[in-house]
């Protein structure tokens, strides 16, 4: 059982935490450990103490984050309109990456995913799977799509969002409703993609 940290450590810890997570909802993940420490007034050793790992430091902060778009998966598999359901898990997911960079870059970057993404990412595709196969009964999409169609267009507003967010922060939107319309009348036909194509487009296989 590990021990509780002292009261003056915690509150370091929380303090490094929000000061992380600010500093990386405007700059990305790549914010350096001294910029954070130097931002909250801590040392470099604390900084290591509280998180040796930058795995540490962004596990603990997105993880609720990730919960949270878990949460809008398994919420749109419950929808009776599996286009609806499909359009809006997208939309929400993208408005809270929107919100934060780091949290954007943290779920579309293949160098940076951490195994906690990977999770999330395993727990979502059967959930968009079956609105998929949904969607494809009831003539909303075209035969052949598969949740990497769904993967590519999360990339590609993704990106779209990634380039504009200092000029033209909404941008996004409509990209995905651009995204969204051509999944919608997309011909198909040929052979899918491997499902392990997710697994490639989300993770860096070289690590």
């Amino acid at each position: 059982m590990t021990a509780p940290l002292r009261r003056d450590a915690e509150r370091n810890r929380r303090l490094l935490l929000r000061t992380a997570y600010e500093l990386m909802a405007s700059k990305g993940l790549d914010v350096p450990y001294e910029d954070i420490a130097k931002a909250a007034g801590t040392g470099m050793g604390t900084m290591y103490r509280r998180f040796p790992q930058r795995q540490d430091l962004l596990d603990a902060l997105f993880s609720e984050h990730i919960d949270t778009v878990i949460g809008f998966a398994e919420q749109a598999s419950r929808h009776d309109d599996a286009w609806a359901g499909l359009t809006w898990f997208l939309e929400q997911q993208l408005e809270i990456e929107a919100q934060s960079r780091g949290l954007g870059e943290l779920l579309r970057s293949r160098s940076q995913a951490t195994a906690l993404v990977q999770r999330a990412h395993e727990r979502m595709t059967p959930l968009v799977a079956d609105l998929i196969t949904r969607a494809v009964a009831a003539g909303q999409l075209p035969t052949g799509s598969t949740p990497a169609d769904f993967a590519a267009a999360h990339l590609m507003v993704g990106s779209v969002m990634d380039a504009s967010r200092t000029f033209a922060p909404q941008l996004w939107r409509r990209a995905l409703r651009v995204a969204l319309a051509g999944l919608r009348h997309a011909d198909l036909s040929g052979d899918p993609p491997d499902e392990t194509v997710i697994d490639h487009l989300y993770n860096d296989q070289k690590r």
